[in-house]
C-alpha cells in the first residue's frame, strides 16, 4: 500500500497520519528518535502494515502472477495499484470527498512543517504539481507515477513499461482489494490495541 492507503488507515489521529507519510522517508534508529513519540508510533505503524501485507496470500498471488522482469518490482507496482483501487472506491470508505481529504493532508503538513524531511517535501511538491492524491483514481496517473519511480531507481528497471501488464493486473488487483484492506484493518486494530495496552495509554 502506498501513501493514500497509509493515510487512510491512520484514521483521524494527526500524529499517526504524519507517521504514515514519514514511513518511507525515515531510516535508522537515530532518525526515528528525532520525532515525537506519537509520530514515531505512526512510522512504526506504516512499517507494520507493509510487513503484514507481505504475508497475506492475496498479496502473494498478485506478486507471483507478475512475470519477469516485473516480478522483481512487484511491491512497488502493487502498492500503487492498491492506492488506485482505494481512490476509485473512495466514496465507499469515507464520507469526506477525496479532494477534501487531499486538502486536509496539505493543511496537516503545513501545521507540522518542522517535522517534514527534505525527501517528503520534494515528494509533496511533485504531488501538488500532479494533483495527488486525488488523481490516483486515474490509471494514467498511476502509470506516470511508476515511470517516475523507475527513473529515480539506480538500476535499469521495467517500471516505464507497466502499461503493458496493466490490463491484466488491474482487474486482479481490484478482485483482491477489499479482502486485503479488510485484513489489514483487522490486524491493525489489534496491533493498535496491543500497543495502547503496552504503553498504558
Amino acid at each position: 500500500m502506498n501513501f493514500l492507503a497509509h493515510l487512510y488507515l491512520a484514521g483521524d489521529d494527526e500524529a499517526l497520519r504524519m507517521g504514515a507519510l514519514l514511513g518511507d522517508f525515515v531510516r535508522g534508529r537515530a532518525a526515528l528518535d528525532a520525532y515525537p513519540e506519537p509520530v514515531r508510533e505512526g512510522i512504526r505503524m506504516h512499517r507494520y502494515i507493509d510487513s503484514y501485507l507481505d504475508t497475506l496470500p492475496e498479496f502473494e498471488r498478485l506478486r507471483s502472477g507478475l512475470e519477469p522482469p516485473f516480478r522483481r518490482y512487484a511491491g512497488i507496482i502493487i502498492d500503487l495499484g492498491l492506492d488506485h483501487e482505494l481512490a476509485r472506491r473512495w466514496t465507499d470508505y469515507s464520507d469526506l470527498s477525496l479532494a477534501a481529504f487531499d486538502a486536509g493532508v496539505r493543511r496537516m503538513l503545513a501545521r507540522n512543517e518542522a517535522l517534514v524531511p527534505g525527501g517528503l517535501a520534494r515528494f509533496m511538491r511533485y504531488a501538488d504539481r500532479r494533483g495527488l492524491f486525488a488523481s490516483y483514481a486515474a490509471p494514467a496517473e498511476i502509470l506516470h507515477s511508476l515511470r517516475g519511480v523507475g527513473r529515480r531507481l539506480s538500476r535499469p528497471n521495467p517500471l516505464h513499461r507497466v502499461a503493458e501488464i496493466w490490463p491484466d493486473l488491474q482487474p486482479r488487483t481490484a478482485d483482491v482489494f477489499e479482502p486485503l484492506l479488510g485484513a489489514v484493518q483487522s490486524e491493525l486494530a489489534g496491533w493498535l490495541k496491543s500497543r495502547s495496552t503496552t504503553t498504558g495509554s
